[in-house]
């Protein structure tokens, strides 16, 4: 068995609720072909670097297991099918590899945009 991360893209409009179901789907194909469910690490909402079907923003989830290359097309082939699901990556994960969520962007204090917007003048 090989061990895999799939980063995941839900619509920001998305419920919860749905991506959940979304996931308990992922996770029953995975153990259903005799893998081994490893984690599920909620990244949150994230700004994107260009809008996808005129959105601006995604829900990332990261997800571990270790299966068969069979069952990960078969998880990878569902996912593409499934509505809410903006995009998803697939990739074999490296013995010892730690991949953990990017620090929240930090606000700028107002005061510091209106003087940024001073000196522009």
């Amino acid at each position: 068995m090989m061990s895999y991360e799939v980063m995941l893209m839900f619509d920001p409009e998305l419920p919860e609720e749905r991506q959940g179901e979304i996931i308990v789907r992922m996770r029953e194909l995975v153990e259903r072909s005799s893998g081994s469910w490893s984690g599920h690490d909620l990244w949150g909402r994230r700004k994107l670097a260009y809008e996808i079907d005129h959105k601006g923003e995604g829900v990332y989830h990261l997800v571990t297991f270790e299966t068969e290359p069979a069952t990960l097309d078969e998880v990878s082939r569902v996912l593409r099918i499934t509505d809410g699901v903006m995009r998803h990556l697939a990739v074999r994960r490296v013995e010892g590899s730690r991949t953990s969520a990017p620090p929240a962007p930090v606000q700028e204090p107002e005061y510091a945009a209106n003087t940024s917007s001073q000196e522009e003048e």
